[in-house]
């Protein structure tokens, strides 16, 4: 309670700072209390920094359909959400994303918090630059190398393993409500480099959007990439994936599972999303 009075009594003397970008030059103490209200952040966290240096992650940081690391995440407090959450933690470092409730960040920055806000990443070289510098901001560097090498080298390996000169078979990204990932997108990037010929771009543009089931149908790539292959109608949302046209056009063998944990928010899931569209590819082999 006295360091939350501290901190608002700065308020009241109109002093406020603003939220470092992560290109600065970091402080030369690492952070010793650190929470995160963001749930990619939550898993860099984990994958990054020591355990003693958490100090508590989002809502969503034990959620196993969005966060990789759930498992990890519940031996920490995750409940940190609105700023009165993070204030009981008096942490040194917030860790938010650039979408994150703009309320919060702002009155976070406005009582003295130091608050480093994450870009979304739209692409594999991009997961690789926030990794290097989270890990450099939390004072270990070297576990943003040894993970970046994990990447590197998933990221080599599918490469090399695409047949030479195969035709590659065409791939449609087909989620919830029959939302399309677009071309410029992580999950694009992840099917063109395993070989496939992702159809987002054509289906849904850039950046994505929804599909009609007749579109689908019509354009019927050769393969669905889900994010579970044994698709069940359980509500609204997951019973378009279960229509009795798409059944019969893209039975399992024919839809690559591939969970959202795994591209949601890159980072430490990079290595094993690589690695489970270049098995799917591999068992299509040359064609």
């Amino acid at each position: 309670m006295r360091a939350w009075v501290n901190r608002f009594g700065l308020i009241v003397a109109a002093w406020a700072l603003a939220g470092p970008a992560l290109a600065e030059t970091p402080s030369v103490e690492a952070p010793k209390r650190i929470v995160s209200i963001n749930a990619c952040a939550d898993q860099l966290l984990l994958a990054l920094a020591d355990p003693a240096q958490i100090a508590a992650l989002s809502l969503y940081a034990t959620d196993p359909a969005y966060s990789y690391l759930a498992e990890q995440a519940k031996a920490f407090p995750h409940d940190a959400g609105a700023a009165e959450t993070v204030i009981q933690r008096d942490p040194d470092l917030v860790l938010a994303g650039r979408f994150t409730k703009r309320e919060t960040r702002s009155m976070l920055k406005r009582l003295g918090f130091k608050v480093v806000e994450l870009d979304t990443v739209k692409s594999i070289d991009d997961s690789i630059a926030q990794i290097r510098d989270v890990a450099t901001l939390l004072g270990h560097p070297e576990r943003g190398d040894a993970l970046i090498a994990r990447i590197e080298a998933a990221r080599a390996k599918a490469t090399a393993s695409v047949p030479a000169g195969a035709h590659p078979p065409t791939v449609a990204v087909y989620q919830r409500r029959g939302y399309v990932t677009g071309q410029n997108t992580l999950t694009g990037e992840l099917l063109r480099l395993a070989g496939f010929a992702d159809m987002g771009g054509q289906l849904a543009g850039k950046t994505g959007g929804f599909v009609p089931l007749e579109r689908i149908v019509t354009d019927r790539p050769d393969m669905l990439v889900v994010a579970d292959a044994q698709t069940v109608a359980a509500d609204q949302g997951s019973a378009l994936l279960a229509h009795p046209a798409l059944r019969e056009l893209y039975p399992p063998e024919r839809r690559i599972a591939l969970p959202g944990r795994l591209t949601i928010c890159a980072g430490p899931s990079l290595p094993e999303a690589i690695e489970t569209l270049a098995a799917e590819r591999a068992k299509l082999g040359g064609s």
